[in-house]
């Protein structure tokens, strides 16, 4: 079994790209999923997509095919040109997999190094993969030890202190244009995580925030919770509300833009467009009068983050690269153990059926069955011991899958307990 990882992020992909990877929502992703793992050489598989990437997790029998077969059906969904995506594509094996997600867990591989969401999102997408049974226990285990890896991150280093988000950024953007925001009136378009977030940066910037969505249930459980600056609307009225305020932020999971040309009219103010949402929210011709901010383009100030935080970075960078170490060694150590029981657990069989015939055939006569069986143990163990100890030693060895493989086919453990099965 081996883990695979393919990677499309705001370092490899634009928004353009990403926008046609999107899985914004459950149906997309069970879509994948089911095609992704219409193949048999891919064993568990986990889909995560969220504004800056999207990630298909693996584990394979055979790591070329499974590469391939990932790329194809990408390829299908999005109709993107697999040689575009492959050319893109950040491809991890086996421990660079887990190295990678252990940094995505630990938000050090986000636009916003230190962002609090990416944890939870990356939690999600595993419950989702596992409600439809695509992934199993060698996920599942690496998702554990990459939670508690992102706990000794967010514990033991000042990353996660004061924590920021693609929304927040986006608010930051917007007081740095206008000096501030006290007084200002903000239309929020969508009340789902990223909007929540943004009206919640807003309103701690003075601002006052109108939240448009569809959904009024949600909308107005989350304007109680915002307090006396927000209020809200029917997404209906969204021409209104993008023709009446400065500031405009949109964080939907429409599968196409909801702000565009026919919808804007000429006011006689300039107005500042913030999309947080992908797909995009927003497709507007450009102009003295509009401006419009997508994610990719909030890049100043994310590296002025990323600078701020580069020496917590490095300290963050070895506590994965520990904690890897530690998830690697386990995965070994739980191949070589079951090994070990299989080759004993064979020989004392075959030792047993052997004594049978001898006691059968009247070969040992003379001799103490019981005395005989102590021989045979002594002969076994002096054997075995050479084997034994070469096979705890592949704990050690960055082959230990491939001797594994091949201890199982030289000794037939194909009915023992299986290698695959570890956890």
């Amino acid at each position: 079994m081996e883990y695979l990882n393919i990677s499309f992020t705001h370092k490899n992909t634009d928004i353009s790209v990403r926008e046609k990877l999107a899985l914004n929502n459950d149906e997309k992703k069970q879509s994948v999923l089911r095609l992704l793992k219409s193949s048999k050489n891919i064993k568990e598989v986990v889909v995560l997509s969220t504004c800056n990437r999207v990630e298909i997790l693996a584990c394979a029998d055979d790591i070329k095919p499974a590469t391939s077969h990932i790329i194809r059906c990408l390829a299908v969904f999005s109709g993107i040109f697999e040689d575009e995506l492959f050319e893109r594509a950040d491809i991890y094996e086996n421990s660079g997999a887990i190295h990678h997600l252990f940094v995505v867990a630990s938000s050090l591989d986000s636009l916003v190094v230190g962002e609090t969401q990416i944890l939870g999102q990356l939690k999600e997408a595993f419950r989702f993969s596992k409600s439809l049974d695509m992934n199993g226990e060698n996920l599942s285990k690496a998702l554990e030890y990459a939670i508690k890896c992102a706990a000794k991150v967010r514990n033991e280093t000042q990353i996660s202190k004061n924590p920021i988000s693609v929304s927040s950024v986006a608010v930051a953007k917007a007081k740095e244009i206008f000096g501030t925001l006290e007084g200002k009136t903000a239309v929020v378009v969508g009340a789902g995580e990223m909007g929540e977030l943004a009206a919640r940066h807003l309103i701690s910037s003075g601002a006052n925030v109108i939240v448009v969505n569809r959904s009024t249930q949600r909308v107005e459980a989350l304007v109680d919770e915002l307090g006396d600056k927000a209020s809200w609307d029917s997404i209906l009225k969204l021409k209104d509300y993008v023709n009446s305020y400065e500031l405009i932020f949109s964080s939907t999971s429409a599968p196409h833009p909801i702000i565009a040309d026919n919808i804007v009219k000429q006011v006689p103010f300039k107005r500042y467009f913030f999309d947080i949402a992908v797909p995009r929210d927003i497709r507007l011709t450009k102009s003295e009068d509009i401006e419009v901010f997508s994610v990719d383009d909030l890049d100043e100030i994310v590296k002025a983050n990323l600078a701020m935080r580069e020496e917590q970075a490095q300290i963050a960078y070895s506590i994965v690269s520990k904690d890897v170490g530690n998830f690697l060694k386990f995965i070994k150590d739980s191949i070589s153990a079951p090994l070990v029981k299989s080759l004993r657990q064979s020989a004392n069989e075959f030792a047993s059926k052997e004594l049978e015939k001898a006691i059968k055939k009247g070969y040992l006569k003379n001799s103490d069955p019981n005395e005989a069986k102590k021989l045979i143990d002594q002969v076994l163990n002096a054997f075995l011991h050479i084997p034994t100890t070469r096979l705890k030693e592949i704990s050690n060895n960055e082959n230990a899958l491939m001797i594994a493989d091949a201890a199982r086919y030289i000794f037939d453990f194909k009915d023992k307990e299986k290698i695959d099965e570890i956890f």
